[in-house]
């Protein structure tokens, strides 16, 4: 049995007996039970991906176990509340079948609009890149791995990247901003704001874009590179508190027409 670094045994406990064999449509139903995105392109895409083997019947026809149930149930919890890419996540269950413990990042998982900002550490540089305090923290990923990582279809994406929403680098991969930004658009969606909604959003951001740039450009052009560092500095900090100004004003603005 697949050991999760918890202890336990990963999501999804009604398996079955051990040693039954699943179809791929049984199997949906049961990691549906905990991650009701979840569809049956997703899972082949995993597959694909070398994170499950499930067998082949002589006409072709997958069948998983027990394992394969759970170590999809790790991939799938992994990515929801970690964000970890599927390099990342290949090499945990690799160690784990060795019997070894993986160590997890902290669930991202803000307990409220204001708190999310807390965890911001860097906002693009001069280069495009993502970097924190201690320089670059980017890891890309493809166009079939961002579906996967938020459960959307390629319409979906083709129609958040037509309002500019989501934005791929020249070389066709998305950042961390990128995939946040489209589970974002993504959940909002479940609540039938579509992308054509989400314009105001994202022109109230390139305005806050611009205004940060106006206070950090005379920085990053100066001659000191310990002032041209300081200008990173600045833009996260004002970064950090424009969100948080905007989450606190639409607070205040739903507590006003709630009364």
């Amino acid at each position: 049995m697949l050991r999760t670094p918890s202890g336990g045994t990963g999501s999804s406990g009604a398996v079955g007996a051990e040693g039954r064999l699943m179809s791929i449509g049984t199997v949906l139903n049961v990691l549906r039970e905990e991650f009701p995105e979840v569809t049956i392109s997703k899972i082949r895409f995993l597959e694909s991906e070398g994170l499950v083997e499930p067998r082949r019947t002589p006409s072709g026809y997958r069948k998983f176990c027990a394992e394969d149930v759970e170590r999809l149930g790790y991939v799938l919890r992994v990515q929801r509340d970690h964000y970890l890419p599927l390099k990342v996540i290949r090499e945990q269950l690799d160690a784990l079948a060795r019997g070894e413990r993986v160590q997890l990042p902290a669930p991202a998982q803000p307990r409220d609009a204001l708190d999310l900002v807390e965890g911001l550490e860097g906002v693009a540089a001069p280069d495009g890149d993502h970097s924190g305090p201690e320089g670059p923290t980017l890891t890309r990923v493809g166009r079939a791995e961002l579906l996967a990582t938020v459960g959307a279809t390629e319409e979906e994406l083709a129609e958040w990247e037509s309002y500019g929403l989501v934005v791929p680098h020249p070389d066709g991969g998305f950042d961390s901003d990128s995939t946040t930004i489209a589970r974002l658009v993504a959940e909002l969606g479940r609540f039938g704001l579509e992308p054509r909604h989400l314009r105001a959003v994202k022109a109230a951001a390139d305005r806050e874009a611009g205004l940060i740039e106006q206070v950090i450009a005379p920085l990053r052009r100066h001659r000191n590179p310990q002032t041209r560092a300081h200008a990173e500095a600045t833009a996260r900090e004002l970064a950090a508190l424009s969100v948080r100004l905007h989450a606190a004003l639409v607070r205040g603005a739903l507590h006003l027409r709630g009364q």
